[in-house]
């Protein structure tokens, strides 16, 4: 058996977007911007992927574009937003444990002469209201804080911050990282102004994703070419993986309430067969605080790589932390801001559901994990 653990990494495409995708690729390969039927073709498939999105975002077709994914939509966000809006003001607001894709965005905002607060974040992940308020001047431009915490799950009350935000000043701009939260939870843009998400978290194809600009937004683009998505992303547009993020968001908003109970179900299980069968074990974030797709563990006298390696020899895949940010041998910047501890911070994982994953493929692997610890600490102990 195998059990696959790293959803929150990537999913695999689902039965059902394989079968869309089979069908595109048999009937469809007009460049959209071309002016013949195969191209109208195309840009009704462009045109059919944003309304499924907009439908289930509650907002116009208009103010949603595609990119290639999670990485560049918040990149564009930005960098964009910060680029055209610099005469407003030159101050930024994000918080210690943001995806890399939004900390180095800021870090380039930076070198041009921006300043940004970095919001700390407590033991639990948690993010201080009064901090956050504390953190607005009246030269704040942007702040910038993810819906799930694509690490330790940790789920942030998106809409009181950004109340918060627009009750100081309505323009300052409020971008949310919703990469872990988009198809698999309810969204509420109303004090959103910028909410970016990506296309293979959710089942469909790797390098496809999207964003939400609120209309008369002013964004500056990163890339240039021609007028495709309103010129803000040109480029041809993704095709293959439009469809593909269409028949994934169609299925993910048909089961969502059953996936829900279907994830929190199995990490009930793990959390609770952890924490009653392996010895000095914590989880990093308790289930009411976090995505029920998404447990951290640590675990004292463990490397984690070493423990991920072995699990893969069992047939089980997990994840030390972020797949984008896993090569590096530094401490997870996400753990060392919840001040996790030197005893608990080495042999730290994150396991990550999803609604393909089966209570057997999960006990298969909690067994496996036991037995790995238990090998590995041993080990450790004759040395």
């Amino acid at each position: 058996m195998k059990s696959y653990l790293d959803n929150s990494a990537t999913t695999m495409p689902s039965k059902f977007v394989k079968e869309k995708i089979n069908e595109f690729l048999n009937t469809t390969y007009g460049n959209p911007s071309s002016l013949h039927d195969l191209g109208i073709i195309s840009e009704r498939k462009i045109k059919r992927g944003k309304k499924i999105i907009a439908t289930d975002l509650k907002c116009s077709v208009d103010e949603i574009i595609f990119t290639s994914g999670g990485t560049e939509s918040n990149n564009l966000s930005i960098i964009g937003f910060a680029l055209a809006n610099k005469g407003r003001g030159k101050h930024l607001i994000t918080t210690a444990y943001e995806h890399k894709s939004v900390l180095n965005s800021f870090k380039y905002l930076e070198s041009l002469g921006y300043q940004v607060t970095y919001l700390t974040v407590g033991n639990a992940g948690e993010i201080d209201e009064k901090q956050l308020k504390e953190a607005l001047t009246n030269e704040t431009i942007l702040v910038s804080i993810m819906h799930i915490n694509n690490e330790i799950g940790r789920i942030n009350p998106i809409n009181d911050f950004g109340k918060i935000i627009k009750d100081y000043n309505s323009k300052i701009a409020f971008h949310v990282d919703g990469v872990q939260s988009f198809g698999k939870f309810n969204i509420d843009l109303r004090a959103i102004d910028l909410y970016t998400f990506s296309g293979h978290k959710i089942h469909a194809l790797k390098g496809i994703g999207g964003m939400y600009i609120k209309k008369n937004l002013k964004l500056q683009p990163i890339h240039f070419g021609g007028q495709q998505e309103k010129g803000v992303r040109p480029g041809t547009e993704n095709l293959l993986g439009i469809v593909s993020l269409d028949a994934a968001l169609r299925e993910s908003i048909q089961k969502r309430k059953e996936s829900l109970r279907h994830v929190e179900a199995l990490k009930y299980y793990v959390s609770n067969f952890i924490l009653e069968k392996i010895e000095e074990a914590r989880i990093n974030v308790t289930k009411d605080r976090s995505s029920p797709y998404i447990l951290s563990v640590s675990f004292k006298d463990v490397m984690s790589e070493v423990l991920l390696h072995d699990l893969e020899s069992k047939g089980v895949y997990i994840s030390t932390g972020s797949a984008c940010d896993s090569k590096n041998n530094t401490n997870s910047h996400v753990l060392e801001s919840i001040n996790l501890g030197k005893d608990f911070i080495g042999g730290s994982i994150r396991l990550s559901f999803s609604r393909e994953n089966s209570l057997e493929e999960v006990k298969f692997a909690c067994e496996a994990l036991k037995e790995s610890i238990e090998n590995i600490r041993q080990v450790i102990q004759r040395r």
